[in-house]
């Protein structure tokens, strides 16, 4: 098995959005078709030599209550995986919860996210990497902060509850995997963010902004926020015993850091406080170097995309340079993701419109018909495999 993680992902977004008698459920995996053609795709994933997939099930198909689960499609997935040769990095949590726990305010959702991913660790104890909670940021963002996916929320008091819930479930998940595999590594998929300024008097929410964008890793890492931050996380519900709880954490070692970068992750404020979309200022290579500076851990390159029509190829050669860059320059590099196989729909709209609008993003388009993009990752993983070994870094031994 090559070291250097070249990996794909199947888009398993499952949030509820506003709708008819309360929300309707979003699952990319059914709208991109997914769940008819599964093992057209694994096949497809092998084609490109790819070895590792991010893939999970939709959460709300396979625990249907307190322990009461249907892992009978997870089965067969996985043996066709074994079969093919690829390794899953398994998604646990990808924006949505069942409907029987509500939503991400709800404070029995960690304890039960964790009885779930013991169950899929003892199911499943020959799975090597693990994402139990995928990009807890954004995840807490839209559905606390901004009132578009699942509770809707629109408060600083609803984003942190929902941050601290996810970031607690994912620590708790973290622990129950390891009694069924010791020897498993979290790759935590988190969006790598950057705010600019646009006037020096928006310099200052820049800054807090800017530390506020760590907290789940903070978390999940056991390093101390700021004492800005802590005031506003105190502020907004957060109680002492909640925080010491995360300090004690020692998980870290088991970890490899996933940094998500999208042409979408730079933020501008403007005069009037507002934050708006700045476009690439920073790139990758700048905003990742920030968050190896500050945890020390392994990188993963474990998303990015680009339209098709806005330059996909020249992006893909762009990013995997970028990469190479921190590589050179001692930034433990072990893997990089074209996100996904296929391409998405909605995410135009952050999944707010259940439009079947096509988002020409995958290395495949939905008639399992190879994209332009599709065609150079092949040939850039084909060239650059045996130059990139995995190094000395023991997490990666499989």
């Amino acid at each position: 098995m090559p070291g250097f993680m070249f990996a794909t992902g199947i888009e398993n977004s499952y949030p509820v959005i506003a709708g008819r008698g309360g929300g309707v459920r979003v699952d990319q995996m059914e709208k991109c078709g997914h769940y008819e053609h599964w093992k057209e795709d694994l096949r497809l994933v092998a084609e490109l030599g790819i070895h590792y997939l991010r893939w999970g099930p939709a959460i709300y198909k396979t625990f249907l209550g307190a322990g009461k689960y249907d892992f009978m499609w997870v089965d067969d997935v996985l043996e066709e995986m074994r079969r093919l040769g690829i390794q899953p990095i398994m998604d646990l949590c990808h924006f949505g919860v069942p409907d029987w726990l509500g939503n991400f305010q709800n404070e029995e959702f960690p304890a039960y996210f964790a009885e779930y991913a013991g169950e899929m660790a003892k199911r499943y104890p020959d799975a090597h990497y693990w994402t139990p909670v995928n990009e807890i940021l954004v995840c807490a963002t839209f559905s606390g902060l901004y009132g578009w996916w699942n509770e809707r929320g629109m408060t600083d008091r609803t984003f942190v509850r929902a941050m601290l819930n996810l970031c607690k479930a994912n620590v708790l998940a973290m622990r129950a995997i390891l009694e069924y595999v010791p020897e498993a590594v979290f790759i935590q998929s988190e969006s790598s963010e950057y705010v600019h300024p646009s006037v020096p008097r928006v310099m200052k929410r820049a800054h807090f902004l800017n530390q506020r964008r760590f907290v789940p890793l903070d978390l999940t890492y056991a390093k101390n926020v700021s004492a800005e931050v802590y005031r506003y996380l105190s502020a907004n519900g957060m109680r002492a015993a909640e925080y010491d709880y995360f300090m004690d954490q020692t998980l870290k070692a088991r970890c490899i850091m996933g940094t998500d970068y999208y042409v979408t992750n730079e933020h501008l404020v403007r005069p009037n406080g507002e934050l708006i979309p700045s476009g690439e200022f920073f790139g990758y290579y700048v905003i990742a170097k920030q968050y190896y500076d500050r945890y020390g851990l392994p990188l993963m390159h474990t998303e990015t995309n680009l339209w098709e029509v806005d330059g996909s190829v020249q992006w893909l050669w762009k990013e995997w340079n970028c990469m190479l860059r921190l590589r050179q320059d001692g930034v433990p590099i072990v893997g990089f993701t074209w996100y996904s196989l296929t391409d998405q729909m909605d995410w135009d709209t952050t999944l707010r419109e259940d439009a079947h609008r096509v988002n020409t993003v995958g290395l495949y388009d939905l008639q399992r018909q190879i994209r332009r993009v599709g065609q150079n990752y092949k040939r850039l993983i084909t060239d650059w495999r045996e130059m990139l070994p995995a190094g000395s870094n023991a997490l990666m031994l499989v």
